[in-house]
């Protein structure tokens, strides 16, 4: 504990120096520009960056890349919240409940929640990486294909919850997703499947083209067709956003569960923050006194949301600094950036290079600070672009769209897909299909063939053997566990909604 102490203590020092704070306050409004955009990642923002750190000291270039990691993946609900775009993959699950909010007259309460959340699963997620790194990446070690599949079941068992008001639709909308989830190459034997010879996607489908399209254009079609929805959201505003964010510790018990499945997710490599954000969205569902006013504007689920994904920052580095295995995409380019100033990952950095690593860490609570105020007033300007008529706003927004779907690959084959999955979008929505449930499983289902493949491959293609080995690791039996409680908890919260629909 003194060494921890100690390192604290170096890392304030350096980052006392103004080039240092100038550079976290740059990659705040930098990583908030690129979250808000859609189809400009997080991964997109740390990478654009990493050369330019080249020439700077270790701790001012870290510093400069953590900032736009943690502004950036809060920003991604601003977008998502005043336009229902998810500005990353990450804020998938914010659109449920914080466009809703936004059509009912409430972005500023929806923004300043979101927030006030993801500041504060930032700071706890960076609190553990600060004292907590070596027992949590030692729980990432335990990780194998076998609990990765599982936990991807586990995914995907949220959308039963997702689709309380129909569950059929919910499971073939999922069923969907899990199907273009396969699209491109086998992961292990590299076989090319449904590409129609598209070489854009050997790869699989674009997630976060796939994610523009699915929202954004069947929103804009509706805004076009009915001008008067636009103008319902127009008496949205964002003031009092500080006095607002206190509102969010009504929610304690929710930030803390949230917290902990973001840190937890963030840990095990692969998972991602667009699962956390389901999972903690799913968790508030379950425990809420009101579920049924989820996806219609209830505020705790974009508490949850945000606080998860944001919480996952954290997580995914433990790993990435402990053991040199990166929680997701954003920390292996964060890697790529230590290797650039001579850092070694692994457990000697936090001794051997302590007033580094512990500056870094310390940077991202400066980060978290920092977006508050910038993404307050990014949101409200946001508030007055939706105030635009429809007319207007909705060529724009397709603008945005095309423009955010070309950027990531350069290629006029994402602006068709993001056009194709557009249509698909409306047509759910016009027959009432849930669209959550096909990006729960666009997202989860390349992880859960990938992680089947190699249990396979690991028991020889032995069914009997790997269905054994499911039931003789103590992580994988806790995992079963949790699936079979959220299917079950799922199916009884549906009878419960059939047998209050049938009384008269």
């Amino acid at each position: 504990m003194d060494t921890i102490f100690n390192g604290i203590a170096l890392g304030a020092a350096q980052m006392l120096d103004p080039i240092a704070l100038l550079l976290i306050a740059f990659g705040t409004v930098f990583g908030i520009v690129i979250g808000s955009l859609p189809g400009l990642t997080s991964t997109m923002g740390v990478a654009l960056l990493v050369p330019v750190t080249f020439t700077m000291s270790p701790v001012q270039g870290l510093a400069l890349l953590g900032a736009v990691y943690c502004s950036s993946t809060y920003a991604g609900a601003i977008s998502a919240i005043l336009l229902n775009i998810p500005g990353t993959p990450s804020n998938c699950s914010t659109v449920l409940d914080g466009y809703p909010m936004t059509r009912q007259g409430r972005a500023g309460e929806a923004i300043a929640l979101a927030t006030a959340g993801s500041a504060i699963g930032g700071f706890v997620s960076n609190g553990a990486l600060l004292f907590l790194a070596p027992p949590l990446a030692a729980l990432a070690l335990r990780f194998g294909s076998q609990e990765y599949f599982l936990l991807a079941l586990f995914g995907v068992s949220v959308i039963a919850s997702l689709s309380e008001r129909n569950i059929l639709k919910g499971f073939i909308s999922g069923t969907l997703g899990l199907f273009l989830a396969i699209i491109g190459m086998h992961p292990l034997t590299g076989d090319i499947r449904f590409t129609m010879d598209i070489p854009e996607l050997f790869n699989g489908l674009p997630m976060v083209v796939a994610l523009i399209g699915l929202y954004s254009l069947p929103e804009i079609i509706d805004n076009l067709s009915q001008p008067a929805n636009m103008a319902q959201a127009s008496v949205a505003e964002v003031r009092g956003g500080f006095r607002q964010m206190l509102e969010i510790f009504k929610y304690k018990m929710l930030l803390l569960r949230a917290t902990l499945i973001g840190i937890v997710v963030g840990v095990v490599p692969g998972a991602g923050s667009s699962i956390a954000g389901f999972l903690a969205y799913d968790d508030a569902k379950r425990v809420s006194k009101s579920p049924e006013t989820f996806g219609s504007g209830n505020p705790e689920g974009v508490v949850s949301s945000e606080t998860a994904n944001n919480a996952v920052v954290g997580g995914s580095l433990v790993p990435a600094l402990t053991l040199g295995i990166p929680g997701n995409a954003v920390s292996a380019v964060m890697l790529g950036g230590l290797m650039i100033h001579g850092l070694k990952p692994g457990p000697g950095l936090f001794t051997d290079s302590g007033g580094i690593t512990y500056g870094f860490i310390l940077s991202m609570f400066l980060a978290n600070l920092f977006f508050i105020p910038v993404g307050l007033m990014v949101a409200r300007f946001g508030v007055s672009f939706i105030k635009t008529p429809a007319s207007i706003l909705g060529p724009l927004v397709i603008g945005l769209g095309v423009i955010g779907a070309y950027a990531i690959n350069m290629s006029l084959v994402d602006v068709w897909i993001m056009m194709a999955m557009g249509l698909l979008g409306y047509a759910m929505k016009r027959f009432d299909v849930p669209r959550e449930p096909l990006v729960l499983g666009l997202v989860l289902g390349s992880m859960a063939e990938g992680e089947l493949a190699r249990s396979m491959a690991l028991v020889q293609d032995s069914i009997p053997t790997l269905i054994g080995s499911f039931f003789t690791r103590p992580l994988s039996l806790l995992i079963m566990a949790l699936t079979a409680l959220s299917i079950l908890q799922a199916v009884r919260a549906y009878r419960r909604r059939v047998q209050a629909s049938a009384r008269p």
